[in-house]
C-alpha cells in the first residue's frame, strides 16, 4: 500500500471541535449538574431527526428543561466553556417546525440531509448523537443474559444489573474504494436494494482477523471479479447508520472484464468523466450525497465538484 501526499481532511462527518471530556462521564455529580445549568445547550433528537435553523444552516440548541432528566441525557462534550447534551423525545411532527423555508425557518431533518452543511461544531455534535441513538436503540438488553441494561456514564456505557457486564458503543470498520482501470475509468455499481440508476463505489465490512488492505482486495474480487493493487489510503469518517467507520482507499486494476456477484450487485460498469457528466446532466443516474465519503472519493477522481452537487463540504 502506498501513501498519498495527504489524506482527506475535509470529510463532512469527520469534523468536530467539541472536547468529549471522557472524565466527566464517570463524575455523577458533574453529570447531574449539567441539566441544572442554564448555560448548558441541549440537542433534542426526535427519531432520526433534529431541529435545524436555516440561513445559515445550524442546529437548534436549547436550554435545559425540567423533563430532560427523564430522557436519559447523553453528554456530548464541551466547547468554549459550553456543555452539550443530547436527549431523545418522540418523533418530529409537521407542526413542530416551519417547513416552508425562509430566513431562520425551522425544519426537522436527519444527519444525511444536513451533515455537509453544518459547521464543524454542529457536525461533530450531530454525528455523535446520531451514533449514540442508533446504538442505544439496538442494544437495550444484555447479550449474555437478556436482562434490560442500564444507561450510565452520560450515555456512553450500558451496564447489566444481573451479571455486571459493561457494554460500550460499537463501531464496525468498513472499507470503501475507488477502483480505476488502465484507462483511468472509475468503477461504479448499483446495489441490489438500491433504486435503478443509483451508483456508487464498492464497499464492504472488514472481516474478523482481516487487515484493511486485505479487505479491499477481497471485497473487489468478490463483487466484480478483478484483482486490485496500488492501494492508497485516503481517509476515514464515521457513518452512524447504524454504526460504521468508513475507511477510504484508491485502488487500480489491470483488468477490465467484470464478473458481477449477483447476490450483492444489480450492475457494475466502468465510467469515463464525460460519461459521468452526461449521465448526471441527463438524469439517468444519481450518486451518493455530499455527506458521504463515497461522494468525496468520486469527486477526487473527477477532479472537482460533481455536476449538480457542489463541493462535498463548505470550503
Amino acid at each position: 500500500m502506498s501513501a498519498a501526499d495527504e489524506t482527506f481532511l475535509d470529510l463532512a462527518l469527520s469534523r468536530s471541535r467539541v472536547d468529549r471530556l471522557a472524565r466527566v462521564r464517570t463524575d455523577d455529580a458533574e453529570l447531574g449538574a449539567l441539566l441544572r445549568r442554564p448555560g448548558t445547550r441541549v440537542l433534542e433528537l426526535r427519531g432520526d431527526t433534529v431541529a435545524v435553523l436555516r440561513d445559515p444552516v445550524r442546529l437548534r440548541l436549547r436550554a435545559p428543561r425540567e423533563d430532560d432528566a427523564h430522557h436519559e441525557p447523553w453528554f456530548l462534550g464541551r466547547d468554549a466553556g459550553v456543555d452539550y447534551v443530547a436527549v431523545t423525545a418522540g418523533r418530529a411532527r409537521q407542526q413542530d417546525g416551519d417547513q416552508a423555508g425562509g430566513p431562520g425557518a425551522l425544519s426537522w431533518v436527519g444527519l444525511r440531509e444536513v451533515g455537509a452543511d453544518l459547521d464543524d461544531r454542529d457536525a461533530g455534535l450531530l454525528t455523535a448523537a446520531t451514533a449514540l441513538r442508533a446504538w442505544h436503540d439496538r442494544h437495550g438488553h444484555c447479550p449474555r443474559c437478556g436482562t434490560a441494561t442500564q444507561v450510565v456514564q452520560g450515555g456512553w456505557l450500558r451496564r447489566c444489573p444481573t451479571d455486571g457486564s459493561e457494554h460500550h458503543p460499537r463501531t464496525d470498520p468498513a472499507v470503501i474504494m475507488a477502483v480505476t482501470d488502465p484507462d483511468d475509468r472509475l468503477l461504479l455499481a448499483t446495489g441490489i436494494p438500491w433504486p435503478e440508476g443509483r451508483l456508487s463505489v464498492l464497499a464492504g465490512f472488514v472481516e474478523a482477523g482481516e487487515s484493511l488492505e486485505a479487505a479491499v482486495v477481497r471485497e473487489v474480487e468478490e463483487e466484480v471479479g478483478v484483482q486490485v493493487d496500488d492501494l492508497v489510503y485516503r481517509g476515514n469518517q464515521p457513518w452512524p447508520f447504524p454504526g460504521s467507520l468508513m475507511l477510504a482507499f484508491r485502488a487500480r486494476t489491470g483488468q477490465t472484464r467484470l464478473t458481477i456477484q449477483e447476490s450483492e450487485l444489480r450492475s457494475a460498469s466502468w465510467y469515463t468523466r464525460d460519461q459521468l457528466t452526461r449521465g448526471l446532466q441527463e438524469g439517468r443516474f444519481t450518486l451518493p450525497s455530499r455527506v458521504s465519503i463515497a461522494h468525496r472519493l468520486i469527486e477526487e477522481w473527477f477532479g472537482g465538484p460533481l455536476p449538480g452537487h457542489g463541493p462535498a463540504v463548505p470550503r
